[in-house]
């Protein structure tokens, strides 16, 4: 069972704002990178905002400046806040969450990804 809920997608019209969620659960010794990657129809699956353990983040260029990935690692919650959205942005948004997980007694590292929210932009 992936440890991953996301929450936050729905319908919203161009130029509004939509915060994404996904929290990790389970007994986690640590969480690594953290990223959000979407999916529209008929296309790939492409990288959106990636958020490394040190706090650095990247972005895709479609994105800059409009989308902000961040962390709670209190929660082991990682946000997408989107603002200024586009008809170009309505995808499946999927997170990606790199860690290390205690098994029993002993550490495993593992690379999950969250079942999927739809984000719809569109007036």
């Amino acid at each position: 069972q992936v440890p991953l809920v996301e929450s936050g997608g729905g319908l919203v019209q161009p130029g509004g704002s939509l915060r994404l969620s996904c929290a990790a659960s389970g007994s986690i010794f640590r969480i690594n990178a953290m990223a959000w990657y979407r999916q529209a129809p008929g296309k790939q699956r492409e990288l959106v905002a990636t958020l490394s353990s040190s706090g650095s983040s990247n972005y895709a260029d479609s994105v800059k400046g409009r989308f902000t990935i961040s962390r709670d690692n209190a929660k082991n919650t990682v946000y997408l806040q989107m603002n200024s959205l586009k008809p170009e942005d309505t995808a499946v948004y999927y997170c990606n969450v790199k860690g290390i997980w205690w098994v029993g007694v002993t550490t495993r590292e593992y690379d999950y990804w969250g079942q999927g929210t739809q984000v719809t932009v569109s007036s």
